[in-house]
């Protein structure tokens, strides 16, 4: 039971916002098989499911090849340790994103040059890159944040121009399109994160690099297993950041699968955008002719985010916000100067975004309630 204003409302009544069990409700046979399958095969660490997840990845992807890794995070470091990116190297990054993209950049030594997002999409706005590029600057990160791709077609061509690595963050994009190619074959290299609540999700931490630059598929396969080809033989300064047997075996169960739960995070997001683009208090996110959104998450803007999330609760249902505070405010990034002010519009983003409920298991009935509250939520205009 919850009290709600004063009132108790029982657990089941309320509108959850992921149900991430329900995947292993939907799977409990095959993913029972696979960890049999995994627990009797005596190969814990790099085997055959991991190698079979890196084939069925990336061929589901159109990349040539794909390395299972640690997290989405390690993913990002990999990449750009292995271009040989680091102190004195300078990489733009949006500033509205989460702080992931921004701490891979951080561990590298190097230092991270935010862009601006374009307000509509929340990605960051290719018109600014090219003012941000300095005789430091190595490679731009463009994040397809929410489940939409970046404008990659400009950034790909800034990037010709000035000899840069264009990495994809696609932790939140898996099969997102962009003018009919997937997200983690638009750049040079893509970093995915499998983390549970992710479109494609483990049971536990995971991420993949997806690649056709041979060279890079080399590095980073020395790089994620303590810099070795061979065991005890090590030829660069590496790392631990394998993904394992289990997860990629859970990983394949559910890969079948993504483009049927891809569909239905659609058909939600349709509705909710048809039933809510004329609201004046909500604005809905605006996907763009080129892509085809995956929607990670339904993002709205609100100008009243603690009444907006105040009201839907009083409905029953949950609300999250992604993110609450911009990278340039944390403290993680205080020493590097920025202040209320320096990067405005993601400042405007990071206050007025609330996530909606979505997901490949969401009830129809749960979608009308969530639709239902929003119509009633009545509140300053846009």
């Amino acid at each position: 039971m919850r009290a709600v204003n004063g009132r108790v409302m029982e657990e089941s009544k309320l509108v959850p916002f992921l149900d991430v069990k329900a995947t292993y409700l939907e799977l409990k046979s095959s993913m029972d098989a696979a960890y049999k399958r995994v627990m009797d095969s005596g190969h814990y660490i790099l085997g055959p499911e991991v190698e079979a997840f890196e084939r069925e990845f990336a061929s589901m992807c159109g990349s040539s090849d794909c390395l299972g890794v640690s997290n989405g995070l390690d993913a990002l470091h990999l990449i750009l340790k292995a271009y040989g990116i680091g102190p004195g190297d300078e990489v733009i990054v949006p500033s509205n994103t989460f702080i992931a993209t921004w701490l891979a950049v951080s561990f590298c030594g190097a230092t991270v040059v935010p862009v601006e997002p374009d307000i509509e999409s929340y990605n960051i706005d290719p018109k600014l890159i090219e003012r941000a590029i300095t005789e430091k600057t190595r490679a731009i990160i463009p994040v397809h944040l929410y489940g939409q791709v970046a404008d990659m077609e400009p950034i790909m061509t800034i990037a010709r121009v000035h000899n840069l690595v264009v990495i994809e963050d696609s932790a939140q994009a898996h099969l997102a399109v962009y003018k009919g190619k997937l997200a983690g074959n638009l750049g040079h290299a893509a970093a995915f994160s499998f983390y549970p609540g992710k479109n494609l999700g483990a049971f536990g931490d995971a991420g993949c690099v997806t690649t056709s630059d041979k060279a890079l598929y080399k590095k980073i396969k020395q790089l994620r297993n303590y810099g070795s080809d061979v065991k005890y033989h090590h030829l660069v300064q590496g790392t631990n950041a394998r993904l394992d047997e289990l997860q990629a075996a859970f990983l394949r169960s559910k890969l079948e699968l993504l483009s049927g739960w891809t569909q239905k995070r659609q058909n939600i997001a349709s509705q909710y955008i048809n039933a809510l683009r004329n609201h004046s208090a909500i604005k809905v996110p605006k996907v763009k002719d080129s892509s085809s959104h995956v929607w990670h998450l339904f993002v709205v803007r609100v100008k009243n985010r603690d009444r907006f999330q105040k009201h839907m609760m009083e409905h029953g249902i949950h609300t999250l916000v992604h993110y609450p505070i911009a990278p340039h405010l944390q403290e993680a990034y205080k020493s590097a100067g920025w202040r209320k002010g320096s990067f405005p519009i993601s400042e405007q983003i990071h206050d007025q975004v609330v996530s909606l409920p979505i997901g490949p298991h969401m009830l129809d009935a749960h979608v009308t309630r969530v639709i239902d509250a929003c119509l009633a939520y009545k509140d300053e205009s846009f």
